[in-house]
């Protein structure tokens, strides 16, 4: 792949979720067939090593095979993706955009230093030793609502000014608040902005680019149909995104809220949900995992509130 500019990440972007067994341990076997799955989703691109990758989680040889899997598929399909090659440590961050470079993603996305927030300083310092490293692969920065440094819409017009590499940023838009939005339409020059994928429609008519989704956990087909009705109907993909809301509030929210569990267990019981591929439904140790059981009656609620999103996979 040819690395992007700004201008080209935009839209539904699909993330590949780790495939494991009732041990916790990662079956390719699986994995191969969920990229396939999501190629023939035909989304804006694919993304690996996001929270629902569990890539803290990954040794160094399991990163690579995951990583290789992915470029070949999409390579072959002619589908954009990008690998995360984020990790707690900043040497080991380093190590993989190193260890990938060769299968020439169109971007990679980073994580901040996760120990201790680093100072604005630090976080340049730490942004160009990996964009010297990246060469002409674009950086995109994923900065989480739990990371310990909150990145505010103008450190990404500072961020952008001295390392002009970093070519996105995936981030939380606080709840599509109107004066977080007023701020990112003002920062954001040269930057694609990525918001999260149940607020995609508000986002984009605010002026974001796109979103890392975590609807397409639920299902990839219909998150991809529902970025294209908003590029034609926005009325009615606002309409949609209402009831997005409410399976949210309803459905996903009270485990995290009320039961504790992590965004990458919701993000994993998402797709069980959905039932579109075999992800399995063990996170690896040492974070709890939704059990499988309670999938039948979230679907339930689910399919009365967005039937959209268990309609026929075309």
């Amino acid at each position: 792949m040819k690395p992007f500019h700004s201008k080209k990440i935009y839209g539904n972007w699909e993330t590949l979720l780790l495939t494991t067994d009732s041990q916790g341990d990662i079956d390719y076997s699986r994995l191969r067939d969920e990229i396939d799955i999501l190629i023939s989703s035909k989304p804006n691109g694919i993304y690996s090593n996001g929270t629902a990758g569990e890539f803290y989680t990954q040794t160094e040889d399991e990163f690579l095979k995951i990583s290789e899997m992915l470029a070949s598929r999409c390579e072959k399909a002619g589908i954009p993706f990008q690998i995360g090659v984020s990790h707690p440590s900043p040497q080991l961050s380093l190590q993989r955009l190193k260890t990938i470079k060769h299968l020439k993603p169109c971007a990679v996305q980073v994580i901040l230093p996760d120990w201790f927030p680093p100072t604005l300083e630090e976080t340049i310092v730490f942004l160009k030793k990996m964009a010297e490293e990246a060469g002409e692969i674009s950086l995109v920065l994923y900065n989480p609502p739990h990371a310990k440094r909150q990145l505010k819409p103008e450190e990404w017009a500072i961020l952008k000014k001295r390392v002009p590499p970093l070519m996105g940023v995936k981030v939380s838009d606080f709840g599509a608040s109107k004066e977080w939005y007023s701020q990112m339409r003002d920062n954001r020059k040269g930057l694609s902005v990525f918001i999260p994928g149940h607020h995609l429609a508000t986002g984009i008519k605010a002026g974001a680019h796109g979103a890392y989704s975590n609807m397409a956990c639920l299902n990839p087909f219909a998150a991809q149909r529902w970025y294209n009705q908003i590029k034609n109907d926005m009325e009615s993909a606002l309409e949609l995104e209402k009831r997005i809301g409410k399976f949210m509030q309803t459905c996903i929210l009270p485990l995290i809220t009320e039961h504790h569990y992590s965004n990458q267990a919701c993000d994993r019981f998402m797709a069980l949900v959905g039932g579109w591929a075999d992800t399995g439904a063990t996170l690896r140790w040492p974070y709890r995992s939704i059990p499988e059981e309670m999938a039948e009656t979230v679907r339930k609620e689910a399919q009365h509130i967005i039937p959209e999103f268990f309609e026929k996979q075309t």
